[in-house]
Order: structure tokens, then C-alpha cells, then sequence
């Protein structure tokens, strides 16, 4: 069992409180027949960047321009299909005891994709949000959890994040937050605290108005 105390959490969207593999996989391997490149290896990339940012790591050369047209035809399809959406074990107790808490999500989707996906998969959608639209910069850039934490009027180093991608990850360390990996992907790139899902994870109110995180690690 681990402790951790925080003023406040910052929740990413895709794999660790939705489960939206099928729909990232169905989209992004259709994306990857049209140009030509290996699914698997496109996979490795995907998770927690925005589209853009895939597309420009995985195509250097093409112009920018071409992957934010891109990528607004991909959110339009990706929102279109929630087919398998459901929500990762545990987030909805998770969730659920966050309601009184301070909390915010801190997604690579747009406004749009959060807003059905949650819906999909029966989650309340947090007050404060910081969406694709918010920021400047797509994860692995630091930007949109230093903005969720100046929105909920915290310091980084007193806010918890919650990833499951490499990218999320390096961006909730790069924001000097605290990290909690959750799901199959997180273990292997360096959070403090790895979970197999959100059934690991008990939410207390603190005494003093904090949060308090006990957690079940995998070792």
C-alpha cells in the first residue's frame, strides 16, 4: 500500500478513466493503411497526443497544415464512434469520490470527443477541464496540467496526476506534478506510482480540506 496526499488531481481522459482502445484502434489503423505505414508501430505512438502531434512525429516531413486537416477529420470520426467506450474498472467509484474534491480533467481530445466520451462511458464530466483547445502545445509539453492546476489555484507540486501514456506521463513529471501510471502501457515509463486500473485507487478527504490517495501498487 502506498500514501499519497495532494491538494488537488488531475485527470487524464483515454486509458485512464475511459477505456477507448477500440475506437483509437479501429480510426488510427485505418489512418495508417491510407499512408502506408505499419499499424503496430503507429499504435506505439498514439496515446496521449493529440493528432496533430502523432502525425507530425510519424510523418516529419509532411506539412503541418496537412495534419491539423487531418486531425479534425479524425476528432470528427473518432466522436461519431463510440462503439466499446466504456469506463476503465474502478472509475466510477473514482470519480465518484471525487465529487466534492478538487479535480480537474486534462485531455488531449477535443471538447467535442471529452464531452461524448465521458457521456459514453456514464461519467460525470469534471468542472474544470483543459481540453485540445486550451492549450498551444500537445503532451508530452507540460502546458495543459500547469493550466489545470492554475484553474483549480493550486501549486504543481501539490497536485496528483493520473496517466496512462508515455507522452502524459513525461508531461505530468515535465509540470513537476506527482504521477499515478494507470493501465497496461503506464509501469514502463516512469511514474511514481503504477496501477493495473482505478480499483487500486481509494480517495479520502484529508482532514485539512486535502485529498488522500491510498493505493494498491503492483509492485
Amino acid at each position: 500500500m502506498t500514501t499519497l496526499t495532494a491538494r488537488a488531481l488531475l485527470l487524464d481522459m483515454d486509458g485512464t478513466i475511459v477505456n477507448s482502445d477500440a475506437v483509437v484502434e479501429r480510426c488510427w489503423r485505418g489512418w495508417a493503411d491510407e499512408q502506408g505505414l505499419d499499424g503496430d508501430e503507429v499504435m506505439k505512438v498514439v496515446h496521449g497526443r493529440q493528432g496533430y502531434a502523432t502525425m507530425a512525429a510519424l510523418l516529419p516531413d509532411r506539412p503541418m497544415e496537412r495534419n491539423h486537416e487531418e486531425n479534425r477529420r479524425m476528432l470528427a470520426a473518432e466522436t461519431a464512434d463510440m462503439d466499446g467506450v466504456v469506463p476503465v474498472p474502478g472509475a466510477p467509484a473514482f470519480m465518484a469520490a471525487l465529487e466534492r474534491l478538487p479535480h480537474a480533467l486534462v485531455t488531449s481530445a477535443d471538447r467535442g470527443l471529452a464531452t461524448a466520451r465521458m457521456g459514453a462511458a456514464g461519467l460525470p464530466m469534471p468542472a474544470v477541464r483543459v481540453t485540445a483547445e486550451s492549450v498551444s502545445a500537445s503532451k508530452p509539453d507540460p502546458e495543459g496540467f500547469l493550466k489545470g492546476a492554475a484553474e483549480l489555484g493550486f501549486a504543481p507540486a501539490d497536485c496528483v496526476v493520473f496517466e496512462d501514456s508515455e507522452a502524459g506521463i513525461a508531461a505530468g513529471r515535465a509540470a513537476g506534478m506527482r504521477v499515478v501510471g494507470v493501465g497496461p502501457r503506464a509501469a514502463a515509463h516512469g511514474p511514481d506510482v503504477a496501477v493495473p486500473d482505478l480499483t487500486s485507487v481509494r480517495v479520502e478527504a484529508g482532514a485539512d480540506g486535502g485529498i488522500v490517495l491510498r493505493i494498491t501498487t503492483t509492485g
